[in-house]
């Protein structure tokens, strides 16, 4: 169905946050003065785009809340044809508003946040371009245009995080996120191409709108061909979202500048990779082995940022490998199917709001301390930064399941589904989704406890104070969502607004306050909090990290998860090119020089025959007449 009204008007969401990163970047010193101004009203002028196209929408009937924006044909040659198309429906606008909604609240803090960088105009550039190209990811109306999206959000990363790039530490962080997530791309470019290759098109409707009700789909998708394009697809969704085994890029991202780590971990390159799985549902619900996979992974990944979260001192590695964790969790609701779906994005949406608020607090303190990343060097700042307290611990709260607040109903969601998908796998799924919240109240709290509250613990010269207005009023507005959101998602009818998109489930059931898993969950919050408080809040904190057990010092390592990359590819591949390139040159290249010296050497000893002496040839001539009259003698004697 054709947009209409304010939705046909759906690429200027992408081409103002676009158009700005063109104008700062082309525009050079001259833009300075106001360049970031330029760069805030961008993506609040999208959001504001936004709020309308929400509004017309809810004004249809579910079935008509999917609209298509037809820009010019992108591809077409004979009879095969790809348009730039846009896609406006529930999911996708749902994505809009939390990219420009917390993306604009991000792009204000910066404001404060870089004042005092000289680079700061290319700064707000990037951010326009990383706005733009999440915007042009979520609402692309086929794969193709997703992809172009895709790879716009690693190349605006990858700027990003190697912003500060005269340290190394981030030039490499930046290298690294762009090598790995290629990995996870290629699994994205062959299921694109396997698609293509089973259906004749990349557009969404021949390949998902029949799929939700599997008729057609089944037709023409096998259930190994839905295995296959489903485990691509899985794959370029780890590198997106930070998942087992692509998850090594993440922590070192937090080389980039704090208002970068709150983009990427909250409103939009982490949620791609979920967006991608949700999206492609009916592929998945064609293979169970590919769900399964997939709620495998999350399950995994939920617990293993859980663990590496426990071992950080840098308040920004803490905090993401809370969110590899958080993503863990709505990958793993994602491939529970539906109504998984439904959770996993109310999740992703409350994660953007207290996500977002915890990383901007993060540098709200560092803001207050001159940089220092160390919690070791931290401790009873909430004397001093009441509104980065106050606003950092609702968002904790938020986090850890905290009761009503957002966490709580969105997470709580998840466990539940996990149990209900019955049999072994449930419950194992669901026991993992379990601890992994209990995890996360311990080492939540020992972030809470270890900045805001014990002894100061500040280096010399250091005088914390509060941030100024321009970075505190984004962090209350993020810490309301922080609040609230949770339970107007999941209250408030937002599966029946995704429905169009997701799905009905087949047993709808209303959100049940008081369930087993969810008592577990929080006595495992309550005995989470109480071991961080005996640990880091009853007794000082050393300034220098002790030697940690075993499973501490793994925290601390990431869970070798370079290592093991180190071990498994980067050292196989070195030897690779180094055994290609010696049988290049003592094979190839030996080869040819060989032959060429054979030939070379053959002719020279050839060409000393001919010595152009006339007795030489006489003589030679004389041997040869002797030889053939003896052999003809030989031959009539016998």
């Amino acid at each position: 169905m054709k947009a209409e009204g304010i939705q046909a008007a759906s690429w200027l969401l992408i081409a103002l946050p676009l158009v700005g990163a063109a104008i700062l970047l082309l525009g050079g010193r001259r833009t300075d003065k106001w360049g970031h101004l330029l760069g805030v009203a961008t993506p609040v002028a999208s959001f504001a785009i936004g709020i309308a196209m929400l509004v017309q929408m809810l004004g249809y009937d579910d079935a008509a809340r999917r609209r298509t924006v037809h820009l010019w044909d992108f591809i077409n040659v004979g009879g095969f044809k790809i348009g730039m198309d846009l896609l406006v429906d529930p999911l996708s606008i749902s994505f809009v508003l939390l990219i420009t909604g917390v993306g604009s609240l991000i792009h204000i803090y910066s404001v404060g946040y870089m004042a005092e960088d000289p680079d700061r105009r290319r700064f707000f550039a990037y951010l326009n371009l990383f706005v733009a190209a999440m915007l042009l990811l979520v609402l692309g109306g086929n794969f193709l245009v997703l992809f172009l999206g895709w790879e716009g959000v690693g190349l605006a990363s990858y700027l990003l995080i190697g912003f500060w790039q005269h340290k190394p530490t981030a030039a490499t962080a930046a290298k690294k996120a762009f090598v790995v997530n290629r990995v996870g791309d290629m699994g994205l470019i062959i299921a694109i191409a396997l698609m293509f290759s089973t259906f004749g098109t990349v557009d969404f409707g021949p390949i998902l709108g029949a799929g939700a009700e599997h008729a057609g789909l089944a037709a023409k998708l096998s259930t190994g061909t839905a295995t296959a394009i489903g485990l691509l697809l899985l794959l370029g969704a780890c590198g997106k979202s930070a998942q087992l085994p692509l998850q090594s890029w993440l922590l070192d991202a937090m080389e980039g500048p704090t208002p970068v780590s709150a983009l990427i971990h909250a409103a939009t390159m982490v949620t791609a990779g979920v967006y991608l799985i949700v999206r492609s549902g009916p592929i998945f619900e064609m293979s169970e082995t590919a769900q399964l996979v997939v709620t495998i992974v999350g399950a995994a990944t939920l617990l293993a940022g859980a663990i590496i979260g426990c071992g950080k001192d840098d308040i920004k590695k803490a905090l993401a490998g809370s969110t590899m964790s958080q993503i863990g969790y709505m990958t793993l609701a994602a491939g529970l199917g539906r109504p998984g779906y439904v959770f996993a994005i109310a999740h992703l949406i409350a994660h953007g709001f207290f996500k977002a608020g915890l990383f901007l607090g993060a540098g709200s303190v560092m803001h207050g301390t001159n940089d220092d990343v160390n919690m070791r060097h931290y401790g009873a700042l909430r004397g001093v930064m009441m509104a980065t307290y106050v606003t950092f611990g609702l968002g904790f709260l938020a986090i850890i399941g905290f009761p009503f607040l957002s966490g709580w109903f969105t997470k709580d969601a998840i466990i539940e589904a996990a149990f209900d998908k019955g049999g072994t796998s449930g419950a194992i799924l669901g026991v993992c989704a379990v601890i992994g919240a209990g995890i996360t109240a311990y080492y939540m709290s020992r972030v809470m406890i270890m900045t805001f509250f014990g002894e100061k613990r500040w280096e010399e010269g250091v005088h914390p104070h509060e941030s100024p207005k321009v970075m505190t009023i984004p962090l209350m507005l993020l810490a309301v969502g922080s609040v609230f959101a949770g339970g107007w998602l999941i209250l408030g009818g937002f599966s029946d607004f995704l429905e169009p998109v997701t799905g009905k489930p087949e047993h709808a059931e209303s959100f049940k306050w008081v369930t087993l898993p969810g008592i577990v969950v929080l006595v495992l919050m309550v005995i989470g909090f109480a071991i961080a408080w005996m640990q880091y809040g009853r007794r000082p904190v050393p300034r220098e990290a002790p030697a940690g057990s075993f499973v501490t010092v793994a925290a601390r390592k990431d869970l070798y998860g370079d290592a093991i990359n180190e071990s498994l590819l980067m050292r196989p591949g070195q030897w690779l090119t180094r055994l290609a390139v010696w049988f290049d040159g003592r094979g190839v290249d030996g080869a040819v020089n060989g032959l060429a010296a054979l030939i070379g050497g053959t002719s020279g000893r050839f060409r000393r025959i001919q010595t152009g002496f006339a007795r030489s040839y006489a003589l030679s001539m004389f041997f040869g007449a002797a030889l053939v009259v003896a052999a003809l003698l030989v031959v009539n004697v016998s």
